[in-house]
């Protein structure tokens, strides 16, 4: 038995060690059956160990969760996007992907999905099977209510709507895929056009008159204002399409119109989509404060 390679494989995995990966550094079944009952290891999930002087995080977990599902196993959705990075938080539940012809049940604390993956939509990070950084943001999108916020950041920062569409494509007949093409139709187009439609649809439905699109002051084409409240309202699209000048050029132009006496008042397409009640008291109470 190779304690040094155990104890390497362990240091590499926050703790964790599978029965199978104890096997191949040379020890047997009893072995390990005996590192276990001593208390030296503590069983996880069937099959999966936890130095007894480590603590139980949650990535400890997602390991658990992962490795526990057998070979092949992989983390997906918001599992992999908080393993990516991509998000600050772990999920409340661990999204693992296994073989399609393995049967798995999902649990109170996993949600299990069978699926058999393209080779190149599965990477190992920090000694984890995860869906691929592009497959992940594509599939995190559309199973969490601020999913849009987080393609949005990943297109600013780590990959490309080239890259994202490419991967869609080859994943077209997932669950969710139809989701995740409207998405992506909306990044395409930076979203502006969608979000004003879409606050106009919000306006309408909330019963408020008096607005008017697209008019003009202090040089400026503002997208909806409420003349008699001098309330403005500007709408942006996603944020990987504003460039330096872009962003520099709106907050000029708003701190024009607030010297010129406007309210103003600005929604991103995320928040329209998502909040579009939140959005419609704001609009209300800047209002009745103009009133």
């Amino acid at each position: 038995m190779n304690r040094t390679e155990i104890h390497a494989v362990m240091a590499r995995q926050d703790g964790v060690i599978t029965r199978t990966q104890a096997l191949r550094c040379g020890m047997s079944s009893t072995s390990v059956s005996r590192t276990v009952g001593t208390g030296e290891w503590v069983t996880l999930v069937p099959g999966v160990y936890l130095r007894s002087d480590r603590e139980r995080t949650a990535g400890v977990e997602l390991r658990a969760a992962v490795y526990g599902a057998g070979a092949e196993a992989v983390a997906w959705g918001p599992s992999a996007a908080w393993w990516h990075g991509l998000l600050d938080r772990p999920p409340a539940r661990h999204y693992v992907t296994v073989p399609h012809h393995r049967i798995r049940s999902c649990t109170r604390s996993t949600r299990v999905r069978r699926r058999d993956l393209h080779w190149k939509d599965t990477v190992v990070v920090r000694s984890l099977p995860v869906t691929a950084l592009p497959l992940t943001v594509l599939e995190a999108a559309t199973e969490m209510p601020s999913g849009s916020v987080l393609m949005d950041r990943a297109l600013q920062r780590h990959t490309s709507l080239d890259v994202l569409q490419r991967v869609h494509r080859r994943n077209s007949g997932r669950h969710g895929a139809r989701a995740a093409s409207r998405l992506l139709c909306s990044a395409g187009d930076g979203g502006h056009s969608e979000a004003e439609r879409i606050l106009h649809r919000l306006l309408r439905d909330a019963g408020l008159t008096g607005w008017r699109a697209h008019a003009w002051s202090c040089g400026f084409e503002i997208d909806v204002v409420f003349e008699v409240g001098r309330v403005a309202i500007e709408v942006d699209g996603w944020a990987w399409h504003r460039d330096a000048h872009r962003q520099r050029r709106d907050a000029e132009r708003q701190n024009v119109l607030v010297n010129a006496g406007w309210h103003v008042l600005r929604f991103t397409w995320h928040t329209l989509v998502e909040d579009p009640d939140g959005v419609i008291r704001q609009i209300q109470a800047a209002l009745d404060r103009r009133r």
